[in-house]
């Protein structure tokens, strides 16, 4: 048995949902505004992980143009029946205010990395969808119930109602089958059925330090359920030190080898010297990750094992261990016809008139569109922050003529919290390369009266970001050999779920290249290489 290490999937990997098919295990995970929507993970021991399939890649499953910042994909479902694959998602198209729009739908697909179908859509109550499928062969639809009534708490309940695969729509009564327990915020239904009792396993506490999973059972599906005799499930919020925070929004899985675990949310906040421990309790630049736990089973109740609250390693199942190739190259040198599935863009595909693979080869070809503020089409191509310590880099040539034309490196958050070191056009200096800070929308240019100047002689400017742990701050090279640092540090805390308007949003930093041109003559940038590197 080989020990796990956690979180399994590091780095902006929300709301595990976990599925068995044989000997295969799959993870889906939120995505929220990035396209494509939903990443699916695959394993064959619980251990190693490999991105297998990013489902929603067309925008019919999937626009998310204009979508605020942490809308779009929340919460993800799958569940394997009928020889086929069931993915159940929300399009979250509001977040702030009274309401909560969202849109539920189902796509199904023979293999996990196929062509999935066109969605269904299944109702628009309210978010975090699930389908279960009884023994009987019928199927149900479960999501949180959103009351948008001032005075109410607008999370109602958890609402059930049969699904007819034949006919493609939900069919017969909604009942609300659980009102959860006073923690309230109760959502994340997934049901199981084991040993003649009917699961129902949410989330509560909502998604920050007071998260946590809430199990109840029945001998009806209906209900009523009675709650775990030592609820929670699993949370951190009564463990304040411990490195994995934020525990809650579960499912369950039972092993091929009769062995069962619960994967989970978890985040982990930056160290904070002389800083008090529980409020704030700190921020998670790498968003909400999952975690992996062993559970065993009491009078028909699970527990996990070591006390119901995350262990940062735990002994994996009896199953051989098998390593994948790592799925993204240190370098990535764009020799390919395709992005690589961990590279993904905000709320749309962008085409090959905006990304091209084609257009000079063995470079990435951006054409410049909107502004790092625009939530409709920003060219902007972009992977997850998945270590506290790493580096970043890419080359890129590009010729503006106007100061409304960059291109160069951004690290981002959402469209209020970036920055960006980006070639640009000034009157008087010509080429230069320059910083730009977005801070819960309050703008700098860190650099003005000091950006560094680029020769005319020279066509690639390198362009580097050393991130380590509460720090980060960019360097450049013309030559590739011999790099300066730019006199700016910038705090990676401002890209987390924690810091973002007082916290409450839900993505994670991400690193990649962007080409803007707020002119409209949609001038290009090429970019040579992509590095990414754990330090």
């Amino acid at each position: 048995m080989a020990t796990i290490v956690n979180p399994i999937l590091p780095g902006f990997n929300p709301d595990p949902c976990i599925c068995r098919v044989g000997e295969d295990y799959y993870i889906a995970v939120s995505t929220f505004e990035w396209f494509p929507g939903v990443g699916i993970y695959h394993s064959k021991d619980l251990k190693n992980w490999r991105l297998a399939s990013r489902p929603l890649n067309r925008l019919s499953q999937l626009n998310m143009m204009g979508n605020p910042d942490s809308g779009g994909v929340w919460a993800p479902q799958l569940s394997y029946s009928d020889n086929q694959f069931w993915l159940i998602y929300t399009d979250v198209k509001v977040v702030e205010g009274q309401w909560k729009d969202c849109h539920n739908y189902l796509v199904t697909c023979d293999t996990i990395d196929g062509e999935w179908s066109e969605p269904i859509h299944m109702n628009s109550s309210g978010f975090d969808p699930s389908l279960f499928h009884d023994d009987d062969g019928k199927k149900y639809f479960v999501n949180m119930m959103w009351d948008q009534r001032i005075g109410n708490h607008p999370f109602y309940g958890i609402v059930l109602q049969e699904y007819d695969a034949a006919e493609k729509r939900l069919v017969g009564k909604a009942d609300v089958i659980f009102k959860g327990t006073d923690i309230k915020l109760t959502e994340a239904p997934h049901l199981y059925k084991i040993n003649g009792y009917y699961y129902l396993l949410t989330a509560e506490g909502g998604t920050k330090y007071d998260h946590q999973a809430t199990i109840a059972r029945s001998k009806n599906l209906r209900g009523p359920y009675e709650v775990h005799p030592d609820n929670p499930l699993i949370s951190s919020h009564a463990h304040p030190r411990i490195a994995l925070q934020k525990a809650g929004h579960a499912s369950i899985v039972q092993t091929h080898t009769d062995e069962w675990f619960l994967v989970h949310l978890v985040g982990r906040p930056l160290s904070r010297e002389g800083q008090p421990l529980l409020d704030p309790r700190g921020y998670c630049p790498l968003g909400r990750e999952t975690a992996i736990q062993r559970l065993e089973w009491n009078n028909d109740w699970p527990y996990v094992v070591g006390g119901n609250k995350p262990s940062l390693t735990i002994e994996g199942p009896n199953i051989e261990e098998v390593a994948w190739e790592p799925d993204f190259p240190e370098k990535d040198n764009f020799d390919s016809e395709t992005l690589n599935p961990h590279f993904q863009t905000l709320r749309i595909p962008l085409g090959e008139n905006i990304v091209s693979l084609k257009d000079r080869p063995g470079h990435l070809r951006i054409y410049g569109k909107e502004s790092l503020t625009s939530k409709f089409t920003q060219a902007f191509v972009a992977r997850r922050w998945q270590h506290f310590n790493f580096i970043a880099e890419t080359k890129v040539a590009f010729n503006p003529t106007s100061f409304q034309q960059s291109a160069g490196l951004v690290n981002y958050y959402n469209t209020q919290n970036w920055t960006s070191c980006q070639i640009t056009w000034h009157e008087d200096k010509g080429r230069i390369l320059e910083l730009v800070a977005c801070d819960n929308f309050s703008f700098s240019q860190p650099l003005q009266g000091f950006e560094v100047v680029i020769p005319d002689s020279v066509e690639y400017v390198h362009i580097r970001v050393d991130v380590t742990e509460l720090t980060y701050r960019y360097s450049y090279s013309l030559d590739g050999d011999n790099w300066t640092a730019l006199p700016v540090t910038f705090e990676s805390h401002k890209l987390s779920d924690d810091y973002i308007q007082g916290g409450g949003f839900f993505t994670g930093a991400f690193v990649g290249m962007q080409c803007q041109d707020t002119s409209g003559r949609s001038l290009y940038a090429d970019f040579d290489y992509f590095g990414y590197k754990d330090n």
